[in-house]
């Protein structure tokens, strides 16, 4: 699943974070208000951030371990 967001540049990766992150900010306000049909994309969300996170972090270790 993490494959598809491995194969994007990280400039790319970071603007789909920010969107994705803007994107479950609405979510959360509709579900406070009560509408509940959100919630599975709501979760969808928060596992992709996580992939996209974990592909950043990966990234970011490998620069640090070529530049020793």
């Amino acid at each position: 699943m993490s494959d598809k967001f491995r194969e994007i540049d990280s400039a790319e990766l970071n603007n789909k974070l920010r969107e994705s992150e803007e994107q479950m900010f609405r979510l959360r306000f509709q579900l406070k208000m009560g509408q509940s049909e959100g919630i599975r994309k709501y979760r969808e969300l928060r596992r992709d951030r996580a992939r996209m996170l974990g592909v950043l972090r990966q990234r970011e270790i490998e620069t640090a371990g070529k530049g020793k």
